[in-house]
């Protein structure tokens, strides 16, 4: 008689093999975190003295504002200086918030999407995430300041007890929003367009930052017999100091005057608005795990709409490289900041003008020099495909028509964008008289920047770096050539411009005409441009190993 066959074991539980606990999440994370900041600063003796250096200076100026906020605590009326740190706390909130706006590809630590692949829960990885972003400089700074900004209004024991709460409480809030905003637009801004946003929010930003500066004067401008007068952050103040986490910082003040009930209110306010971030990073992290990333929907479509090219560009090789050049100067992030940085950089100079009452038409002159500039470094800024291009420069006829087009390129928006400016000027100055002559030293200077560019691009190239950060434009030992580059470039056009510009202060000292130089100017740049095409085109073909080599350094 056969024996029933003993019963099979019960299955053993399956082991969260690949999934770590949350501990270790949190610890992996904060050394890793360690680890990058390490790094960093071992790739180069220059980059870890100058981010030692930056993060002292930084402390020391945090330093120094807490200390003047606490000095003028008692030294002015009406709790004036109470009001400036509620203003401070509220600057640096909003600093804190637009930082992944603009930083973003330029901090590691603060883009999800690199542990995507990972097997991560979103609570340990929002724990973990949370205590990384506290180290480093930048906290340790915002600590200072809201540290100041409290005992600008602190008055006896109670303020201390509210501001040992609310100031630990203000730092997690504005790091959190920080980090909860880069996770929110994490997709964005790793993309091209989030790249472009971060060029055009940080001329925009400078431009904000120069009317700020310029309200700041017209406020502050005028000094009491005291010192200076604080009264106008009076209105700001009284609004900033009921909004989180501004509020927790100013519930020193309040508890230090008697208002128990309003200070925790006040620290209650940001506490809820810490929770809303939190439980909004952790949706984001979410998110960010389990959905595929659509950045290549539709490659073969977008590839089809990039052959078809603009029907007005030049026929041959010149036509094919200006088209190429112009997709560049759209898509590589480098390069459009350095185009719109060149374009702000004159729309803040002639804002400021106009309201400070110095205006000139003249200052269009700056654009035609920025926007020639456009032609430096041609070469390095395709960095390892500029190999495909030197293999198809054969003759010196290829050599002429791929400088050409690149040149044809850069005068397809700087000769509107200063057509534009110099009527906008005009109007604002009404100096209509002077708007010729103003054109014309615009463009004689912007055919000297050509020159001067395509030259400098074959005989100075340097290196870019390997990243797509539009705040390096030149890889680390590479500090020299681009002095040369950005000096000599400007000392040279204005050099080779000078005989129009000459010409214009002969024509303003004895009241001759200046309109001729609606025509000259022109004519000059154009000249002093083929010439320089033309000796930059002869030295390009032996010159290319040279270029080569630098364009594919990193």
């Amino acid at each position: 008689m056969n024996a029933s066959p003993a019963p099979l074991p019960a299955p053993a539980p399956l082991p969260a093999a690949g999934v770590p606990d949350g501990r270790t999440v949190v610890r992996t994370l904060v050394s890793l975190k360690l680890r990058l900041l390490r790094n960093g600063l071992r790739r180069s003796r220059g980059r870890a003295a100058l981010y030692v250096l930056g993060a002292t200076f930084g402390l020391l100026f945090a330093t120094g504002v807490a200390l003047v906020l606490t000095v003028l605590h008692g030294h002015v009326e009406h709790g004036a200086a109470g009001d400036a740190g509620v203003v401070l706390a509220g600057a640096l909130t909003l600093a804190w918030a637009a930082i992944p706006l603009f930083l973003f590809t330029s901090d590691e630590s603060s883009d999800p999407t690199r542990l995507t692949m990972l097997p991560l829960r979103p609570g340990p990885l929002l724990r973990g995430s949370a205590l990384a972003a506290l180290l480093g400089p930048g906290p340790l700074i915002s600590l200072v300041l809201l540290t100041g900004a409290a005992l600008s209004g602190a008055h006896g024991t109670a303020s201390a007890v509210a501001g040992a709460v609310g100031v630990p409480l203000a730092v997690l809030t504005v790091v959190t929003l920080s980090r909860a905003v880069a996770a929110g637009n994490a997709r964005l801004l790793s993309s091209r367009r989030g790249k472009d946003f971060a060029v055009f929010g940080g001329l925009l930003f400078a431009l904000l930052a120069q009317l700020a500066n310029l309200g700041s004067q017209s406020v502050f401008g005028k000094a009491s017999e005291n010192g200076v007068d604080l009264d106008p952050l009076a209105p700001f103040a009284a609004v900033l100091r009921w909004v989180p986490p501004v509020g927790a910082v100013d519930a020193a003040r309040t508890a230090g005057e008697g208002r128990w009930p309003l200070a925790l209110l006040q620290l209650a306010a940001t506490a809820a608005l810490l929770a809303l971030l939190l439980r909004w990073w952790r949706a984001s992290l979410q998110q960010l795990m389990v959905t595929a990333d659509a950045s290549t929907v539709e490659v073969v479509r977008g590839v089809q709409r990039a052959r078809r090219g603009p029907r007005f560009l030049p026929e041959g090789r010149t036509g094919a490289v200006m088209q190429r050049h112009l997709r560049y100067a759209w898509r590589e992030p480098r390069a459009k900041a350095a185009v719109f940085t060149s374009i702000g950089m004159t729309l803040v100079i002639c804002v400021l003008s106009i309201v400070q009452g110095w205006s000139t038409v003249y200052l269009v002159a700056m654009t035609g020099m920025f926007l020639g500039l456009q032609m430096l470094n041609l070469f390095g800024m395709d960095g390892s495909a500029f190999w495909m291009v030197a293999a198809t420069l054969l003759t010196p006829a290829d050599a002429r028509d791929e400088l050409r087009g690149r040149a044809y390129a850069v005068l397809s928006y700087a000769v509107p964008v200063t057509l534009v400016l110099a009527l906008v000027l005009a109007a604002a100055t009404g100096d209509w008289s002077g708007l010729p002559a103003a054109v014309g030293l615009a463009f004689a200077l912007l055919g000297s920047g050509l020159a001067i560019g395509a030259v400098l691009s074959v005989l100075a190239p340097y290196t870019m770096p390997a990243d797509n950060n539009p705040m390096r434009n030149a890889a680390p030992g590479q500090g020299g050539l681009v002095m040369l580059n950005s000096f000599g470039s400007m000392f040279g056009s204005a050099a080779l411009a000078a005989p129009v510009l000459g010409y214009l202060v002969w024509a303003l000292a004895t009241d001759a005409v200046t309109w001729p130089l609606l025509l000259a100017g022109p004519l000059y740049g154009a000249a002093v441009a083929a010439l320089g095409l033309r000796l930059a085109a002869g030295r390009l073909l032996e010159r290319l190993p040279e270029i080569l080599a630098k364009a594919v350094e990193r």
